[in-house]
């Protein structure tokens, strides 16, 4: 009898093993790259799409870019991406201490979720730009502006340092004094790198609801908040541990547990995935933010105060929260396979 039902413990270990997908091995860390179009390297490799997950950036390592763009994941829900005729490198990898170093061009980073135990830091052009707050910040290397078009950072340069909030952007005076003031955000909005952000973030979060129904109520392969290899959209996105966030472009990103009532996107519309509705969410044109594509039609969905939003229902079986589980720092999730 005993020997009997350690069989049985046995064989069900193994079914639950193998039932979890091929690709949740590895795990992606900051540095990895997630995308890359036209042309880019990192010192004298050429990186093309089938490098997209596995290229990871070493600690000085310098990614490059001509007529290019390129992005790369910090910590989970944060993306750097990389303009035309840019240069940068990973300064710190670690999960409570990431920086990344802008030496060229231009770059805008995407925080859709942030911990108070998470130092995130972009340097550049003498200055350290600390990020506080979910949001979208833009960063210059050639003028030395930083741009906060959503959050708030701390920038520091010497023995000077400066708060700076939604709508303001900081750059330095000609006596080298830090000064920080308004600036017109949709001025912005329609430039190349803006654009490519906007895009990469709406792809981002599709691939997010596809990898997010795998493991729907706590599937095999689930292992909470962090990075996610999503096949279909050959790229990693990033699944929260519970209820609903949205990027700082309005996309949604859901956790297992919450994925039922994302919209499908169909025919460059979007639609309700409830109880059988078929609402039609509205056409998003390339560059534009989306009203309410992706947001939820089910439990009601509070506001926090910086307007970055959570699941106000009851956890449902299967989202797990409670910060980063598992190894390396908490990145589990399912990797693109080695």
């Amino acid at each position: 009898m005993k020997q009997s039902w350690w069989k049985a413990l046995s064989g069900f270990v193994l079914a639950a093993m193998l039932s979890v997908p091929a690709w949740a091995a590895n795990t992606a860390l900051p540095g990895t790259l997630n995308y890359v179009e036209g042309q880019a390297n990192v010192g004298e490799q050429s990186l093309n799409a089938k490098q997209i997950g596995s290229v990871e950036l070493q600690t000085g390592q310098k990614l490059y870019t001509q007529t290019g763009k390129a992005e790369v994941l910090l910590t989970p829900g944060v993306f750097l991406r990389l303009g035309d005729n840019g240069a940068a490198q990973l300064v710190s990898g670690n999960l409570t201490n990431t920086e990344a170093r802008l030496d060229k061009g231009q770059a805008m980073v995407e925080v859709s979720e942030i911990h108070k135990d998470n130092l995130l830091r972009i340097s550049s052009a003498g200055a350290t730009t600390q990020l506080l707050k979910t949001g979208l910040y833009g960063f210059d290397a050639d003028s030395g502006a930083v741009r906060v078009f959503k959050g708030e950072a701390l920038v520091q340069a010497g023995d000077q340092q400066v708060k700076v909030k939604g709508g303001h952007e900081v750059d330095r005076n000609t006596s080298g004094q830090l000064n920080s003031r308004k600036f017109d955000k949709k001025s912005y909005e329609q430039s190349d790198l803006y654009r490519f952000s906007n895009l990469r973030s709406e792809y981002l979060a599709q691939a997010n609801v596809d990898a997010a129904r795998t493991y729907y109520a706590g599937g095999p392969g689930w292992y909470g908040p962090g990075w996610y290899w999503d096949p279909m959209f050959t790229s990693y996105t990033w699944i929260p541990g519970n209820g609903v966030l949205y990027s700082p472009f309005g996309w949604g990103f859901y956790s297992p547990g919450f994925v039922s009532y994302a919209p499908i996107f169909y025919g460059g519309r979007y639609y309700s995935n409830r109880w059988g509705r078929s609402q039609y969410y509205g056409r998003n044109g390339f560059g534009h933010r989306p009203v309410t594509a992706g947001r939820p039609t089910g439990p009601a969905i509070a506001r926090p105060a910086n307007g970055f939003r959570t699941g106000a229902a009851a956890r449902p079986v299967g989202a797990r929260g409670g910060g980063f589980q598992g190894g390396s720092g908490g990145f589990r999730g399912s990797p693109r396979p080695r």
